[in-house]
């Protein structure tokens, strides 16, 4: 596998980044309207889809393919309490990505095929696709949008216009079969207030029309978008037994006067292109690519990748299920090598001094600068790449990286702080995090009644809040020590120290044991008959 090739071309492959020439990587952007074409000719969309699949199967010079994805935004607003956090484990973690993954989606998405031509080079054919989710029937798609990504969004020209308008649409499995059961059920219903209204208007120009019309004459339905140009048939086909419907061009059916007979037998051969099996093949759109790239089982590569795990999770293959571990497995098993180049650069510079890099283009930047005579050679990224396989970054948690094909490591941090506080009733994390804000920043977790554990990634804050907070009278700032201040191992001492007592005192006076013990609880009496000589 080419790291050092595959990281320098995945750093030029979102549509987003600024231009960056490259002699071994050739870009073209697939044309939309053909995408747009599959709705209105779904047999010519299907005959693509497999010889698209077949090529990404059978070409053995296929080495890895690389993604990248854009949203309408990043993380929603937690709860307060809620925010991300040093202390949270991975668990936790993708508890909080599973909230801001379901509230927003996907509008673009980047794909890059890398293929091998020659010793040492590499060749990309990159692919830009604008995504909206399917609205047919009774799919109707909710998201919401941030205001600080649709900023950056609109800062590298984003075409929002695209997106709304000529967004290739998708389904996950659950959506898919919804619709399937209601297309085959015959009980699906249109809810779009915008399309109830365009339909509305055609189903009264047809009907004017067909009661005067002859039959062989034709007429045309102009002006439709997306889905209306099947539920248009559908409606017209249902309410109307002696006309017959096909597509034409990208915004129009034609309507045709025809006998009932002459049209059953159309209904029931190929001719068709309004058939349910179809309708569904166009209503899945994207999902059928994305299918296809499961099939394949190349590598996957992607940069800070965690958050396009989690939406081609959600979007294309099934929602999110609460369980962390389980999510952990059905991404490995679509996907059973991943390489995430973040996860690479951010420790890759302590083994083989590669300079650090703060982003995507940064680290481009770096790959393509003169290393050969003072870089690592080409075989020590290699053996460098092989340990960092399917371990996938994670940013400010108690693991740096998720593992998905093991367990995951937990991370150092500096050392753990414990503010103890008194006078203050009611105390609560956010208030503590508040009182600290204006000196350094420290995540807080409440460890009792009046301690809170802090955390921070920054050394200078630690010895800032220690010195100013040591002799501070309500609020009192050491390090945390796990036997001096564990709940656990308080309450065991505790316990303890009460057994002692109890002990101490039957060891005086042995013949008092068995007038109480049916007043003690059993696990103590039985440490203490082991103990004691009982009579």
């Amino acid at each position: 596998m080419p790291p050092k090739s595959c990281l320098s071309a995945a750093c030029s492959k979102s549509s987003l980044a600024p231009s960056i020439p490259s002699s071994n990587f050739c870009c073209f952007i697939l044309p939309l309207s053909s995408f747009v074409r599959m709705l209105h000719e779904p047999r010519q969309g299907l005959v693509k889809e497999v010889a698209f699949e077949a090529g990404l199967r059978s070409n053995a010079l296929l080495v890895l393919l690389c993604l990248d994805m854009e949203y309408t935004g990043l993380h929603s607003a937690f709860p307060e309490g809620k925010q991300l956090s040093l202390f949270d484990s991975p668990a936790e973690r993708y508890l909080k990505a599973r909230r801001s993954v379901q509230q927003f989606t996907v509008c673009q998405l980047g794909l890059s095929i890398f293929s091998s031509e020659k010793s040492n080079k590499y060749v990309a054919h990159s692919y830009n696709f604008f995504l909206f989710p399917t609205m047919f029937g009774t799919l109707d798609s909710e998201f919401s949008f941030q205001a600080s990504s649709i900023q950056f969004l609109t800062h590298y020209g984003f075409d929002y216009n695209k997106f709304l308008k000529d967004g290739i649409p998708y389904v996950n499995e659950v959506q898919e079969k919804k619709l399937q059961q209601e297309l085959f059920a015959g009980n699906w219903k249109v809810h779009s207030t915008l399309d109830k209204d365009r339909l509305k208007v055609v189903i009264d120009e047809v009907t004017r029309w067909v009661s005067s019309a002859e039959e062989g004459e034709s007429m045309v339905v102009s002006d439709l978008t997306g889905f209306q140009i099947f539920e248009v048939q559908l409606i017209l086909r249902r309410a109307l037994p002696d006309i017959w419907t096909k597509p034409s061009g990208d915004n129009e059916v034609i309507v045709e006067k025809m006998n009932p007979r002459h049209r059953w037998h159309l209904e029931n051969t190929s001719c068709d292109f309004c058939r349910k099996e179809l309708i569904l093949l166009s209503a899945r759109g994207f999902t059928s690519l994305f299918q296809t790239l499961v099939k394949a089982k190349k590598p996957l590569v992607g940069h800070n990748m965690l958050m396009d795990l989690l939406h081609l999770h959600d979007k294309f293959y099934r929602p999110l299920p609460e369980s962390y571990e389980e999510f952990k497995t059905n991404i490995h098993s679509l996907f059973p090598v991943i390489i995430d180049t973040k996860n690479v650069t951010k420790t890759i510079w302590k083994e083989l001094k590669f300079p650090r890099a703060c982003n995507l283009l940064e680290t481009y930047e770096i790959l393509c600068s003169d290393t050969k005579k003072n870089g690592p050679s080409f075989s020590q990224y290699l053996n460098v790449l092989a340990k960092y396989l399917n371990q996938v970054n994670l940013i400010r948690a108690a693991v740096s990286k998720i593992n998905f094909s093991g367990a995951d490591v937990p991370s150092r941090h500096l050392p753990l702080l414990i503010a103890s506080v008194r006078g203050w009733p009611g105390v609560n994390e956010e208030q503590i995090y508040q009182e600290l804000k204006g000196l350094c920043r420290f995540d807080v977790r409440q460890l009792t009644k009046n301690q809170f554990l802090l955390l921070s990634n920054n050394f200078k804050n630690v010895r800032v809040v220690l010195e100013d907070y040591k002799d501070y009278p309500n609020l009192r700032i050491s390090f945390y020590h796990y036997w001096r201040h564990s709940p656990q191992v308080n309450c065991l001492l505790q316990f303890w120290g009460f057994y002692q007592r109890i002990c101490d005192f039957f060891m005086r006076k042995p013949e008092s044991l068995m007038i109480i013990h049916s007043d003690l609880p059993s696990a103590v009496y039985l440490q203490l008959t082991n103990v004691l000589p009982i009579k």
